[in-house]
């Protein structure tokens, strides 16, 4: 079995069948309290102990079978968290259950939860709070075998304050009044698709929903669902053309969830309730495709998984190539290649900050004592899908490209793979075209890092006019500003705009006249969809222009989600008369950051070693 370099459980000698969940939400303590029953399976002969992954948990008591059992915590590792060593009473054997149920509680530091005050939601009434597991999070929230190569069914019943409501990534199933506490109520869930502990998800807020579907609601506090519903009302035609692709979507209910802006990813494909960002609503449908990224997530990633997460792109680079499969079915092939030339850009603005020695831009980097979050970027997204792209020319073009993709979900669907278990798959798929695969320089695409080394030529039809405009503003001189009229960007769909503002991205700084110029005729201020915002920003900051600074800073504090914050923290910073600011800025909002958030911006504006050195 492929070792898992991010868990300290004993997975390779047992695994877990199924979770019972009991949980009492406390937002005056800010803790998780209750028990869970884990349904173990022995996978050897005269099985004694087990061991299961924790992070800041308090733990309070174990059983097995329902006879008390000794239990011991190994000692903490700085991002793995602490080993949870029970000792059954009695042995077993090899294929025999055993129910261990520990009775614990969360810190109120738990990496995968976020508590908010009533003040950080839109309503400014009730607290909130969510999780968010992947990638090592769950243990943190859960004692459990916390890695990607076992998948198991859970069943949870939560209680929380009459006035809140709780979801989680399962079907739900009824409530009832606490018995222990009228002013409670208790939310049943059951989750009968196997799943890795990553997708476990909670919600509890002041949720209001709307029907989008025959099998879809959209959640959110009230200020942003009727918004909500209208942005995500293609839902039902993206699942239904996913279906048309990848076979029968078989977790029952799709829901999004929209969270507050603190949310730190674009969304997080949790079973049943996808979890969205805030910054989606642009009010023109224009971000939704972020949805057909999640819903695509339903099969690559969901029902087949990753087995460790040096095989991440397993699940984001098939899960980029459904997504832009959607959006060919949806809106024509010259759509998905524009979409792909975007996603080449991200993949180079990461490897640029990674740096292109960087091993962490390996295809399958190793993550020996590497935390999964330090290595998170879209490498895997966009590295993984090329590869595939690539694939797909060699092999014979997107139809018979995604025959392959239909049969790898059904062979694989319900189990973790590796990537050399993907390759071999391939191998035997296309057994009549491996003299074409053998071309292929395997070890440069998966362990090497940098750029892929085969970069794929695109339809430029939809970026012309993205390219033509951003050209004219590039060799632009001071005396050919006045040939600039809004007239240039009238006919750029929301797509065409930010391939514009990312193709000036990609060259150097524009001179301050013309970005000062490009407002003026452009109004770019007044854009609200988040994407053409940040990457105006990003330009504006780069140009050094003062006035800017406060407007990048306030999106970088009013949302959390990484892609926006991370960079444009970086770019105040590296503007140096504003360096102090940006560190200030980020110092006085931190508090209200996703932990994940603030951890990676302090070690990219090197605020705990600035702190350290003023000590």
């Amino acid at each position: 079995m492929a070792s898992d370099h991010c868990s300290l459980s004993s997975y390779s000698r047992c695994t877990t069948k199924h979770l019972n969940l009991h949980l009492n939400v406390d937002f005056i303590r800010r803790v998780i309290s209750g028990k869970v029953e884990l349904t173990v399976e022995a996978l050897e002969d005269r099985f004694s102990a087990l061991t299961l992954d924790t992070r800041d948990l308090k733990i309070i008591s174990v059983k097995t079978n329902g006879q008390a059992a000794r239990f011991s915590l190994g000692p903490k590792h700085s991002f793995k968290g602490t080993p949870l060593e029970i000792v059954l009473p009695f042995d077993l054997s090899r294929g025999q259950h055993v129910i261990v149920e520990v009775t614990y509680e969360t810190s109120p530091s738990s990496t995968a939860l976020q508590w908010l005050s009533a003040e950080q939601t839109a309503g400014k009434k009730h607290p909130y709070l969510f999780s968010q597991c992947q990638a090592t999070h769950c243990r943190s929230m859960v004692p459990c075998q916390d890695t990607p190569s076992i998948k198991h069914t859970y069943y949870a019943q939560v209680s929380v304050p009459q006035d809140l409501v709780a979801l989680m990534s399962a079907v739900r199933d009824g409530q009832t009044a606490d018995p222990q506490d009228s002013s409670r109520i208790v939310y049943k869930f059951r989750q009968t698709v196997p799943m890795p502990s990553y997708l476990i998800a909670i919600v509890v807020g002041a949720l209001e929903s709307r029907v989008i579907g025959p099998r879809s609601r959209v959640w959110s506090e009230k200020e942003f669902v009727d918004k909500a519903a209208f942005e995500f009302s293609e839902t039902e035609t993206m699942l239904k053309t996913a279906e048309d692709l990848a076979g029968p979507y078989v977790w029952g209910q799709y829901d999004i969830l929209v969270l507050p802006p603190s949310f730190p990813y674009g969304g997080m494909e949790n079973p049943c309730l996808t979890f969205a960002t805030p910054t989606l609503l642009a009010g023109d449908k224009s971000l939704s495709n972020v949805i057909a990224h999640e819903i695509s997530h339903s099969w690559t990633g969901n029902l087949v998984t990753n087995k460790t997460w040096e095989h991440f792109w397993l699940n984001e680079g098939h899960t980029v190539y459904l997504e832009r499969m959607i959006g060919r079915s949806m809106e024509g092939e010259q759509f998905r290649q524009f979409d792909a030339m975007g996603g080449w850009k991200d993949l180079q603005d990461s490897v640029n900050t990674f740096g292109a020695n960087n091993p962490l831009t390996n295809l399958v980097p190793n993550l020996q004592e590497v935390d999964p979050d330090d290595a998170f970027s879209t490498v895997p997204y966009e590295k993984g899908f090329t590869l595939l792209y690539h694939l797909e020319e060699l092999l014979g073009g997107p139809e018979v490209f995604m025959g392959f993709i239909k049969a790898y979900i059904q062979l694989f669907a319900y189990s973790s793979v590796t990537t050399e278990e993907w390759k071999n798959y391939l191998f035997t798929y296309f057994k009549d075209k491996v003299d074409i695969l053998n071309k292929v320089d395997w070890n440069s695409w998966m362990f090497t890092p940098g750029m892929p080394p085969v970069k794929p030529q695109y339809d430029t039809t939809l970026a012309d006019a993205c390219i033509s405009l951003s050209q004219r503003w590039i060799k632009a001189k001071d005396q050919d500003l006045n040939s600039f009229s809004e007239s240039d960007v009238k006919t750029l769909s929301s797509p065409q705009m930010i391939e514009f503002l990312s193709l000036l991205l990609q060259e150097d700084p524009l001179p301050l006249t013309h970005v000062m110029k490009m407002q003026q005729v452009y109004d770019l201020n007044s854009y609200l969809n988040s994407e053409i915002r940040f990457s105006w920003l990003r330009l504006c900051v780069r140009a050094k222009w003062d006035d800017a600074v406060p407007l990048a800073l306030k999106m970088a504090t009013e949302q959390g989600r990484m892609k926006f914050t991370r960079p444009l923290f970086r770019e105040v910073y590296n503007f140096e008369k504003f360096q102090e600011e940006a560190v200030r800025t980020f110092i006085a909002n931190r508090a209200a950051m996703h932990p994940v958030t603030a951890g990676l911006v302090s070690k990219d504006l090197k605020v705990d070693a600035i702190i350290t050195t003023n000590l």
